[in-house]
């Protein structure tokens, strides 16, 4: 397939209510927040990793759709693959125990691999992890989205009407001796407290950014884009748990570039480096710095006192009067 000859950039909606959009590891799995203003943070690692989850349950999995970067796999695993696949493993060291691969049987496994699974094409891959295939460097970027107000990162208390205590171990031991253990124990004690870390509302905003002239790199292609496009309006609705609450796409803008001269080749040409800087595109008016001339503006609805709880509390206006020539605004997921 023919490699995109747009470049695009986009704009991408979403919210959370009730629940913890991208928990934070170093801070106890607690929202993550800009400590300077506390408005919310969404790594762009959480959000491909939805990507990936949606693809994959799309396309079960298989080429030329399936996935390189995996849940609980092993990344070598499928990197070998990719050397099978054309023409073999290549040399083992045993000396420096390392694979002895030359730049021409690299480029042959990283071609392979790019054509198999769509993350690396979209996403790109540093896959000399082991018997080196190369790094492939993605079309598809995106940036950490923030939320358009400060939220309120809440931990509450939770209780298990249940335990797991392990004090009772042994070769032996088996359903019988934790039931006798379980009998002996008083009633309010079998159970445990927990902890759960939300916050109430929030609606974040992602930019992001594709590129053609690196699409031409991994084969990136337009089916592949509505792919994504299609996993960006959908996949929360694949991705549903307690700890997210209520996740939901509100909105993707998609701004692409096709040029504006008459000569077709130069428009080709146009289309693929852009006819607008990304700021131009990308920067958008809120509530709290409203800006001119910016063709998307989200605003509070009016009347509304204190802090927005729902989508229904935003209004979001789209001003295609103010874009550059040569771009046009696509609303995906209308």
């Amino acid at each position: 397939m023919t490699s995109i000859q747009n470049r695009y950039e986009f704009l991408y909606l979403f919210d959370c209510e009730n629940g913890n959009p991208n928990g934070d590891p170093d801070a106890g799995n607690a929202p993550r927040i800009d400590p300077e203003d506390m408005h919310g943070l969404v790594s762009d690692v959480a959000l491909k990793r939805r990507v990936r989850n949606y693809i994959q349950t799309a396309f079960d999995n298989a080429a030329p759709n399936a996935i390189f970067v995996e849940h609980a796999t092993n990344l070598n695993t499928k990197i070998a693959l990719g050397h099978e696949n054309t023409g073999g493993m290549p040399p083992f060291d045993s000396q420096s125990k390392k694979w002895k691969t030359t730049k021409d049987k690299a480029g042959q496994a990283r071609d392979w691999m790019s054509k198999t699974f769509f993350d690396v094409r979209a996403f790109g891959a540093v896959m000399a992890t082991g018997p080196n295939a190369g790094q492939v460097r993605g079309p598809i970027q995106i940036a950490f989205s923030r939320s358009l107000d400060p939220i309120l990162p809440m931990d509450l208390s939770i209780t298990r009407m249940a335990v797991a205590d392990n004090e009772i171990k042994g070769a032996n031991i088996g359903s019988a001796e934790f039931r006798a253990w379980e009998d002996r124990q008083p009633e309010d004690e079998l159970r445990t407290m927990g902890r759960k870390a939300l916050i109430p509302y929030g609606l974040y905003v992602c930019k992001g950014f594709v590129s053609a002239h690196l699409a031409q790199g991994t084969g990136f292609s337009d089916e592949d884009l509505t792919h994504f496009w299609q996993a960006l309006c959908n996949m929360w609705d694949h991705d549903r748990s307690a700890s997210k609450g209520v996740m939901s796409c509100r909105g993707l803008y998609v701004f692409k570039h096709v040029g504006t001269d008459t000569d077709a080749t130069q428009r080709v040409r146009q289309a693929m480096l852009g006819c607008a800087p990304a700021q131009r595109l990308l920067d958008f008016s809120t509530p709290a710095r409203p800006l001119d001339n910016t063709i998307i503006e989200i605003r509070h609805r009016d009347g509304l006192a204190g802090s927005p709880r729902s989508f229904a509390d935003y209004r979001v206006a789209v001003h295609r009067d103010r874009l550059p020539n040569g771009v046009e605004l696509i609303d995906v997921c209308r």
